[in-house]
């Protein structure tokens, strides 16, 4: 089996483009910062026919690229990885989840976000990889090679996600039910037949008990009665340019200290209203940089 080739000119100009931002500055890097060009996922229907597919689960972890030398975020943050852990890496760009189980993604993100990497944190981190960015082949072929990848390196701190095919709607209902029961977030379907694209493509769906998207933070919307002099909500553009209310789901510490204004946070909703925007929607996390 043949590793597909990498996409270099693709690749060699987002490192060009991140050599060239200031990683030491602090909030102007964050602007700053170029998202590798990954692959995005839509949200599928528990109607969704399978056939095409292969199934796995939606880990709740961090977003992570590897670029072969060195981790960076989904938005283009640096990930300050151990050395030892990088080195069990392959030169090979790698996309993944940093995981360590499922409910844990509160003490994963703390861990990723440290500048001076806890050791015994990242012991218990697992880089979950589940894409080649920019790499030849279908996903089939792409997944094939990850599992390969995974088994030369010999390490138990990288794995490649199980990818699986499901029978029909009916299957597909009874398996998320299965994972959400155990406590996983929900599933992945990645067209079997795909080759590579970046940006939010139909070829990879996320199913989950209730839709999700994210959002930038406007403005704060000061809370009365109960939750006067805290947060009563936050004010919202989605990626559709939508703007709207969030303001359920927070903790009582989330409203003490609100994500902040420009800061790309994560909500649940239950379908859309008849004007098109998110029923109910409710607040989830805030979004790695």
């Amino acid at each position: 089996m043949l590793l597909p080739t990498m996409k270099t000119i693709r690749r060699r100009d987002w490192l060009t483009t991140v050599a060239s931002v200031p990683w030491w500055a602090s909030t102007p890097a964050i602007a700053a910062a170029v998202a590798p060009p990954l692959l995005l996922a839509q949200n599928a229907s528990a109607t969704t026919d399978p056939a095409r597919y292969l199934v796995s689960e939606k880990l709740d972890g961090v977003r992570a690229y590897w670029d072969g030398q060195r981790m960076f975020t989904r938005h283009g943050q640096p990930i300050a990885a151990p050395a030892w852990f990088a080195a069990h890496l392959p030169v090979q760009a790698l996309d993944g989840e940093l995981w360590m189980a499922r409910g844990r993604f509160e003490a994963t993100s703390a861990a990723v976000r440290r500048q001076q990497p806890q050791d015994a944190e990242w012991q218990s981190l697992h880089y979950m990889v589940f894409e080649l960015p920019g790499a030849d082949g279908t996903f089939d072929q792409r997944a094939a090679v990850l599992r390969t990848l995974a088994a030369q390196a010999a390490w138990d701190g990288l794995q490649a996600v199980p990818q699986t095919r499901v029978a029909n709607a009916a299957a597909l209902k009874a398996r998320l039910a299965e994972v959400v029961r155990g406590g996983g977030e929900g599933l992945m379907l990645h067209e079997a037949a795909a080759l590579y694209q970046s940006g939010r493509q139909a070829s990879l769906l996320k199913l989950k008990p209730q839709d999700d998207d994210e959002a930038v933070v406007l403005a704060h919307v000061a809370g009365a009665g109960r939750l006067q002099g805290l947060l009563g909500a936050l004010r919202v553009r989605n990626g559709a340019g939508q703007e709207f209310s969030v303001g359920s789901g927070f903790t009582d510490a989330q409203r003490r200290a609100p994500p902040a204004v420009g800061s790309t946070v994560t909500y649940r909703y239950r379908g859309l209203t008849n004007s098109g925007l998110p029923r109910f929607a409710t607040f989830l996390r805030v979004q790695d940089v």
